[in-house]
């Protein structure tokens, strides 16, 4: 069966995935990705009559609301540890049930939700967006650009998180990936406006970044990338097609060479050029390699393959979401030939590697992270940690 005309040549967009709607403050955590039950969440009333609040794993939090009121019944004043609150607009998707379901794990994290019923209501929306500290959005373009335009009007202090592609390389916008200068975790930290990388572009920048700042790969260099991800980067269309009847066990796509992740790839990487970029979807759900082709020669003169595999790991040295593998691993290789896309599946990690053929005078760089994980939820996840000034790794695997 071809891939619906829809599909081919985007960037996967996020799509929903149907899920029973709570009600007003029904324990939100109770249903995660895939509609699969949580284990823990419990809700309170919230100031706004039709907003549900969850506190899935803040259990401390309630104890020290609870402690609060005991203490003022006893005429002592009292200040109670809260959590923050987070607003998911588009909660019903793709991303927006994974970062849900990590959300409703986190220990210092309250959830806010809107009734189904008023999930698409403006007057609903805009103050949910206003009540929260910080809010997620996992819409379309469009929507997302709608959703800021509405805070900002409101002159709310919300922090965004955008995990649409609206504004990845705009102005007034912080790139959200941590690792990808040494200075970036602290700026994202101090922002407002967060634009949540992409997947593919995550394992692109990763790769390229450390060795453009290094000075080992000019910024004139024209670069290929390819990658492969599983189908839940299509959302619910193709979710549906590999799950249903007839489908391609493997599919490229792309061939208008026009994604809508090349600008952000080169404008994130110090690339003067966007890549060329050949994206393909496999017969798996989840799980991501992305890989980058160079020839010693585009490198600046008398680079080694050593030099930039020690490039790499200097660069993330001391970062806990990111591992660089020796210069040619081939332990990591399933069979000693295959490097799988799903390994790092329901985590926030991103594994580097490199591979070189010196004789030839060629490298073959490569990344492997899950597509819904450091490439969009766990993101999202992290950089909420960052601006709260909580433990990074909050709510994280």
């Amino acid at each position: 069966m071809a891939m619906s005309p829809s599909i081919a040549g985007t960037a996967l967009p996020m799509a929903p995935v149907p899920v029973s709607a709570p009600t007003a403050i029904e324990v939100l955590g109770s249903v995660g990705a895939w509609g699969q039950p949580l284990k823990s969440g419990h809700s309170r009333p919230s100031s706004l009559g039709h907003l549900g609040i969850a506190a899935a794993g803040a259990s401390a939090c309630a104890a020290g609301r609870l402690a609060a009121r005991k203490s003022r019944r006893r005429g002592r004043a009292a200040v109670a540890r809260c959590a923050h609150t987070v607003f998911i607009d588009g909660e019903a998707g793709t991303t927006g049930l994974q970062v849900k379901d990590r959300l409703a794990k986190h220990p210092n994290i309250e959830i806010l939700s809107l009734p189904e019923n008023l999930r698409k209501d403006e007057k609903a929306r805009r103050e949910a967006l206003c009540e929260a500290d910080a809010v997620v959005l996992c819409l379309p373009d469009d929507a997302a650009k709608a959703a800021v335009a509405m805070l900002d009007e409101s002159g709310a202090k919300t922090v965004v998180v955008d995990a649409s592609t609206a504004h990845r390389v705009s102005e007034g916008w912080t790139y959200g990936f941590p690792e990808m200068s040494q200075d970036q975790a602290a700026a994202i930290a101090a922002s407002k406006r967060i634009a949540n990388p992409g997947c593919y572009p995550t394992g692109f920048i990763g790769l390229v970044r450390p060795l453009v700042d290094a000075g080992l790969l000019p910024g004139s260099t024209q670069a290929v990338v390819h990658a492969v991800s599983g189908y839940s980067g299509g959302g619910k269309a193709l979710i549906e097609l590999y799950e249903g009847g007839d489908h391609e066990p493997w599919g490229a796509y792309g061939f208008a060479l026009a994604h809508k992740h090349l600008a952000e790839m080169a404008k994130w990487t110090g690339l003067a050029e966007e890549p060329i970029f050949c994206p393909a979807v496999g017969d798996f759900r989840q799980g991501m390699v992305v890989s980058v082709p160079l020839r010693l020669s585009q490198l600046a003169p008398g680079t080694t393959p050593a030099q930039v595999q020690e490039a790499l790991a200097k660069h993330y040295e001391g970062k806990r979401f990111v591992k660089v593998a020796p210069l040619n691993d081939m332990e990591s290789l399933e069979r000693g030939a295959f490097l799988r896309p799903d390994t790092l599946n329901d985590t926030n990690n991103l594994e580097l590697f490199s591979f070189a053929n010196e004789s030839k005078g060629t490298m073959w760089l490569a990344a492997r992270l899950d597509n819904l994980g450091k490439g969009a939820s766990g993101a999202c996840v992290q950089n909420l940690n960052l601006v709260f000034g909580l433990d990074e790794a909050a709510g994280l695997a």
